[in-house]
This record gives structure tokens, C-alpha cells and sequence, in this order.
């Protein structure tokens, strides 16, 4: 098996839902389907979404997230605690409604539809494990996959973001009493992870963004929180999920929001940099680097010898097409301070952080696939 590791292409997970599958869901949350019925639909998504990515020739797949209505949903949708009502598709609809793609998402204009973990919603009881989403999604794609498949899991730090520990001291004495739950709880996920044969495991972080955004920061200390304090807990809640799990690869995902071709954060990776690739248990740094709002690659040259960076340099937001040369050109510039091998490529983000999707067509997703896929094999062989 390769090591994956050191793999030079990878995803970051959602893939866009096809339309007859959205359909299909509104049918389900009207109870028009049955649970195994949608269940058929959602298998028969994922089987495509497998052929669409082992056909261009990418090193790990993913299942798409067919299954989800939200990229959250590994955890808000796994566990029970929360003072929260479960997703629709018509309440995911929702949070994006009014929204103009191509500028900051401000998430105070999106309707609070009261669901876990993509709202702030406190805690009316201890969360616990109640479905084991991330291995059920597992042991299903990795039937189907001839390709190592990898699963994504929300973590920590955004969890924490999204929690209202203000209205849930009857439950949590403070936050730190409740990011030690989330943290035994992922923990326990990602064990299963593994003793499945799960051998790649990611975590998606969009909220240590907010340590380098200032509006973001602004809330924080407008909430009596300290931005950098959250920040230390984050980084050793994040490590604690992952840490001394062997062969198993883990990555981490960074981004500035990613929900109908919108982003919500801006501002470079410089604050955080050294702490960030020093502090985290994770192989692999999968970091959003398709506009000027990340900043140059100067921050990789505190990244330990033996981690990857995997260059989110492909757009899943716009229909633009990059191009292999102009992709090599960013990959060069990145070498300056990080050596090639210790580099990979991918999207910057998925093409469908909920189940929405961004504003480009399913042929557009396929060539920007294919175009990491070349790229990779230009470079590295």
C-alpha cells in the first residue's frame, strides 16, 4: 500500500451533489422515502462519486460526502447533547439564502435554523456518542473503493467556535470541561477509524482561520474569550484527537470558509504559522492557497522536515479554469522555503461544503481533478 503520507494528490472531501439526489432528500426529510431507500440513492452517489475520482487517477478518494447535508455533520449529527433540531435540506437551503457568491459570507445574515455545531447552540446534557457517522461512511466507500479512501472529520476548534458555553454552564462547568468531551468523543471515532483499516484520516479546521481574522477575533473578545487562548486549547484538543496512531496518515484542512462560491475569513497565515506546523499532531497541512487572501508561502519555512504541505492552489469556487504551467509556476514559488518533497497538491477546499455546492458544474469539477491529477504527475513524476 502507498504511503499515504506522502501521497502528492489529494481532496479535500465534498464533491458536488447531484441534483437528482438533493430531490431525493427533500423526499426523505417529507417522509416520501424510506431510510432504506435513501440509503440506495446515497449509495449509488457515492459509487459514482468513486468512479469520478479513481478515474482521473487521484492517490485517495473520499465518498463525496453524500451522506451529509453539511461538512459539520461528522460530529453535529453523531452525537447527542446539544439544545439543537437535526438538519433538513430545506434548513441547510436556508443558511445561504440572500447570500451574493463571490464576496464574505457574513454568517449574521444567515437564518439560524438551530442546528449543532453550525450554530452556536448550547448544551442541555453531556454530548455523547450516539451514531458513529465518519465509520459508517467508511466501511461503505471502502467496499466500493479500489483506491485507500479517506474520511473527514469536523474538529475540535470549530466545534469549540460553535458552542455556547455561556448558556450551557448547568452541563459544562467551562469550556475546557466540554473540549475534553468533543476531544474523548473524536477520539473515539478515529479509534474506530482504524481498527476498520481506515488508513488516512483528516480533520477539517476552517476555525483556525479565525486567528489570523480580525471581525472573527472582534466576536471572540466581544464574548469575554480570549482569541489566543482558544487558539492554545485548539491546538492541543486537535493533536490529542490524532496523536501516536502509527502508519495511519492524519491532515488537517485550513480554510477561509468555503459555502456557494463565498468565503467568511481574510488574512495570512503568518500570525499562527510556527505554532500551528510545530504544535499539531498531523502529517499532513492541507492549506487553502488559491487567492491573495492567504498570503505568500513564507510561513512554510517553519514546517518540520517529514510533514507534508498539500497546496490548495486549484479554486473550487469559480468556474476559471488554472492551468498546469501556471500551477507549476506557485509550486516553484513555494520552494523557496519548503522543499519539493515535502509538498503535494489538492482544491483548496470541496466543491460542496454543504450540500448547496459552489456555483460550478459537475464537467467543471471533473477537469479541475484532472488538472491536480497532471500537475502532480508533471512535478513529481
Amino acid at each position: 500500500m502507498a504511503n499515504l503520507k506522502k501521497v502528492r494528490t489529494d481532496v479535500v472531501g465534498s464533491l458536488l451533489r447531484p441534483q437528482a439526489l438533493r430531490e431525493e432528500r427533500a423526499c426523505f426529510d417529507e417522509g416520501k422515502l424510506s431510510a432504506e431507500e435513501m440509503r440506495a440513492r446515497e449509495d449509488k452517489a457515492i459509487r459514482d462519486a468513486v468512479h469520478l475520482q479513481e478515474g482521473v487517477g487521484l492517490d485517495v478518494i473520499t465518498d463525496g460526502e453524500m451522506r451529509r447535508l453539511n461538512f459539520q455533520d461528522s460530529f453535529g449529527e453523531a452525537v447527542e447533547g446539544f439544545d439543537a433540531a437535526r438538519s433538513t435540506i430545506k434548513s441547510t437551503e436556508r443558511r445561504v439564502e440572500g447570500a451574493s457568491p463571490g464576496r464574505r459570507w457574513d454568517v449574521r445574515e444567515i437564518h439560524d435554523v438551530g442546528t449543532p455545531v453550525s450554530h452556536r447552540r448550547p448544551a442541555k446534557e453531556r454530548l455523547r456518542l450516539a451514531r458513529n457517522v465518519p465509520l459508517e461512511e467508511y466501511e461503505f466507500v471502502a467496499k466500493v473503493a479500489k483506491a485507500p479512501a479517506k474520511v473527514s472529520l469536523i474538529g475540535p476548534d470549530r466545534i469549540s467556535q460553535r458552542f455556547d458555553h455561556q448558556n450551557s454552564t448547568g452541563v459544562y462547568k467551562g469550556i475546557d470541561d466540554f473540549v475534553d468531551d468533543v476531544v474523548r468523543i473524536e477520539r473515539e471515532i478515529v479509534e474506530s477509524l482504524v481498527k476498520a483499516g481506515c488508513r488516512y484520516i483528516h480533520i477539517d479546521a476552517p476555525g483556525f482561520t479565525a486567528y489570523v481574522d480580525k471581525p472573527t477575533m472582534e466576536q471572540m473578545k466581544a464574548r469575554g474569550e480570549d482569541p489566543m487562548e482558544n487558539f492554545s486549547r485548539s491546538l492541543k484538543a486537535e493533536s490529542k484527537v490524532v496523536e501516536n496512531l502509527g502508519e495511519v496518515a492524519t491532515g488537517i484542512h485550513l480554510c477561509r470558509g468555503n459555502q456557494r462560491s463565498m468565503w467568511h475569513r481574510e488574512g495570512t497565515y503568518d500570525a499562527i504559522d510556527e505554532r500551528l506546523f510545530n504544535e499539531l499532531a498531523h502529517d499532513r497541512f492541507m492549506l487553502e492557497y488559491d487567492t491573495p487572501r492567504a498570503g505568500s508561502f513564507e510561513p512554510l519555512r517553519f514546517v518540520p522536515k517529514g510533514k507534508v504541505v498539500v497546496l490548495g492552489l486549484v479554486s473550487t469556487k469559480t468556474s476559471e479554469m488554472e492551468t498546469v504551467d501556471g500551477l507549476k509556476r506557485r509550486i516553484d514559488e513555494a520552494t523557496k522555503f519548503i522543499p519539493l518533497d515535502q509538498l503535494a497538491i489538492s482544491p483548496q477546499c470541496g466543491f460542496a461544503s454543504d450540500v448547496v455546492g459552489n456555483l460550478i458544474s459537475a464537467d467543471e469539477q471533473k477537469r479541475k481533478l484532472e488538472l491536480v491529477v497532471e500537475t502532480a504527475r508533471q512535478v513529481w513524476g
